[in-house]
């Protein structure tokens, strides 16, 4: 039998553990407490089916823990509407106790009292998006986008979540909170489903729906519509629960806020687009598309950022590569050099071995994902390491491609792995940090590190040390043991490194700082600000730390914080910088490579490439190596 609830103006639920509104008249008293465990504070939130309260754990008795206490009120009457009830509140009790997102609040408890049952998670502090909407006149552009590509990722979690997918079904600007940190949290899953293709589900909010989800067929795509009639409102502040159905296009959103670049007015257009089939074709490809706009320098502003052609930089055409060698898809990675061999990932799911002296193809391995991390090679076992997006971390033959072994994670692997006295180190999406023998691929220990993992760690005589998705600097001991922690205020793609002498680690953060810690303990030393996210990895070079940021700058300090040098681009830098002779070499989204004096910053030369370069330069052999996203792979002679 379909379910027959009807999608309305609000789907009540009660909220989850926002600030504001107010609860049914017979809420509980502050100080009640349940469970003999959970204090009352005072009421969070609420609607007709229940309450949210703040809450304090008397578990702990030495720290003030907070967690948001969500109550469903069982109605007296119809004995079926209340097993509906307990039962919508159940569901949402195990999904999200199986879930593990850093945009999703943990569950702590769930329980019955009093004919109320009760579902305990983690507390949020901050706002919802539509308290925002109501307090400010305009939100960020270029955090909108940012809330964006999150809210992507999330949805595409749970839509991918095993063994079976889970559609949000009511993203709404209420739904979505921004907490303390600045982090997108996405809140209330009471009408959340697994799902069943075929089953009918007619539940959401009108306005929000998507077409074909008032008809009972929500889909994960329902759930990417319904996250473009967000962004819509968002950006425009017209209301769709006050228009006619449907009617997205008849309101362009650069109509109503002429900040929005055009790129993403049009991705948020082909989300919205009423069949489900002219849509992206899952929330990660328009993650990607956004991601894509940004690296490839189209920017956060209203004008899209011309090609650069040089301005009083004289591009170097005349340098003639070694060699150019094309693949299938776009090389968002770094090779390595082993023997006369280069091997380097691509997006076409493979991992090609090439000759380093003329280019020409030794062998290619398939994968059955995108491939996004370095490979690296294990000298004493002859072996290509690297992970793909098939879930699957791999290890083949470097001279024939053939595969010895192969571990399988819960999520993809997006890591560049590391080696150390014949283990290798990596992480993946499913949140764990690996460590495996190279040499047949048995599992020595995996930690749990509470979020997706897409750094490379940094492994010490010491300390495997490596970030998260969900912001944090973590170390390990070599057996796997917690070490210590450090809290950024958001995600952590750049890869830490640690100058060995004064034992700091250097990392960067989608905050915008790069931050300088104690390799021993995670104490702070200090923190450096830009003006946008640091992808790149930090490149020591003596007392120095040279690294790139989105705000299109490449940045020189010295190991005291204090700057020494800046080169700025026309485009965000997303390419690590290696160091080499005293030269400097780092990638461009602008399409070309870079080499400048690493004491001063003063540019020596530059090479076009034909797309964005996001990976990290290499040297063998007099040779600088890049793959870009035009497909291809470079040589290129160094000059000395």
């Amino acid at each position: 039998m379909p379910e027959t609830v009807q999608i309305s103006g609000n789907t009540g639920g009660g909220g989850n553990n926002r600030r504001g509104g107010g609860g049914p008249n017979d809420t509980l008293k502050p100080n009640t407490i349940l469970l003999r465990r959970y204090k009352i504070m005072g009421v969070l939130g609420g609607g007709g089916m229940g309450t949210v309260y703040q809450a304090r754990d008397l578990n702990f008795p030495d720290v003030r823990r907070l967690t948001a206490v969500k109550e469903m009120l069982t109605p007296n009457g119809d004995r079926a509407i209340r097993e509906q009830t307990l039962a919508t509140f159940q569901r949402e009790a195990n999904i999200l106790a199986t879930l593990t997102h850093p945009a999703v609040p943990n569950i702590y408890d769930f329980f019955d009292q009093n004919n109320r049952a009760y579902l305990v998670m983690e507390y949020i502090n901050g706002s919802d998006v539509e308290a925002l909407l109501s307090k400010t006149s305009k939100l960020p552009v270029e955090k909108i986008i940012e809330w964006t590509i999150d809210l992507c990722e999330v949805l595409h979690y749970l839509h991918s979540h095993q063994p079976d997918p889970i559609i949000f079904r009511d993203m709404k600007p209420s739904n979505i909170m921004i907490d303390s940190l600045g982090k997108v949290r996405l809140i209330d899953f009471g009408i959340a489903k697994t799902f069943v293709p075929g089953k009918q589900t007619m539940i959401g909010t009108e306005g929000y729906s998507a077409p074909e989800q008032y008809k009972g067929n929500a889909s994960p795509l329902s759930d990417q519509y319904s996250l473009g009639a967000t962004l819509h409102h968002i950006l425009t502040r017209k209301d769709p629960r006050l228009e006619p159905p449907f009617s997205f296009h008849e309101r362009p959103i650069r109509d109503f806020n002429a900040d929005v670049p055009q790129w993403f007015a049009e991705i948020i257009d082909k989300a919205l687009q009423f069949n489900p089939s002219d849509r992206y074709k899952n929330c990660d490809e328009m993650s990607a598309a956004i991601k894509t706009k940004l690296f490839s320098g189209a920017g956060t502003g209203t004008q899209e950022a011309p090609a650069a052609e040089g301005g009083t930089r004289k591009i170097t055409n005349d340098i003639e590569p070694k060699w150019i060698f094309s693949t299938e898809d776009e090389i968002r990675g770094s090779a390595t050099v082993h023997d006369g061999m280069v091997f380097i990932g691509s997006y076409d799911s493979n991992v090609w071995a090439v000759n380093l002296s003329d280019g020409e193809m030794v062998w290619k391995f398939p994968t059955q994902g995108g491939i996004a991390s370095s490979p690296i090679v294990d000298k004493d076992s002859g072996l290509v390491l690297f992970g793909s997006e098939d879930h699957t971390f791999n290890a083949v033959n470097y001279r024939t491609g053939r595969v010895v072994w192969a571990f399988t994670t819960r999520d993809r692997i997006r890591s560049s792995p590391s080696m150390s006295l014949g283990h290798v180190f990596f992480g993946s999406d499913d949140g764990f940090l690996y460590m495996l023998q190279s040499a047949n691929g048995r599992s020595i220990w995996k930690y749990d590190a509470g979020s997706a993992i897409r750094s490379r760690p940094f492994v010490t005589d010491e300390s495997v040390i490596f970030g998260t998705e969900q912001g944090e600097l973590m170390a390990t001991t070599l057996d796997g043991q917690r070490k210590w922690s450090y809290r950024t205020r958001r995600n952590v793609a750049s890869s830490p490194v640690v100058h060995e002498d004064e034992g700091v680690c250097f990392v960067g953060s989608h905050d915008h700082f790069l931050y300088a810690v104690d390799a021993s303990n995670g104490f702070s030393s200090w923190r450096f600000r830009t003006g946008a996210p640091i992808i790149s990895t930090p490149a020591i070079y003596e007392d120095k730390v040279i690294f790139g940021s989105a705000d299109k700058i490449l940045y020189c300090v010295d190991i005291n914080s204090r700057e020494k040098w800046r080169f700025e681009l026309e485009d965000p830098i997303v390419s690590s910088p290696v160091v080499y002779r005293g030269d400097v070499y780092f990638g461009g989204t602008d399409g070309k490579l870079y080499c400048l004096d690493a004491s001063t910053g003063e540019e020596k030369w530059q090479f076009r490439a034909g797309g964005p370069i996001t990976s990290t330069p290499i040297i063998a052999d007099s040779t600088l190596i890049f793959g870009s996203m035009d497909y291809k792979i470079y040589a290129l002679p160094i000059f000395e």
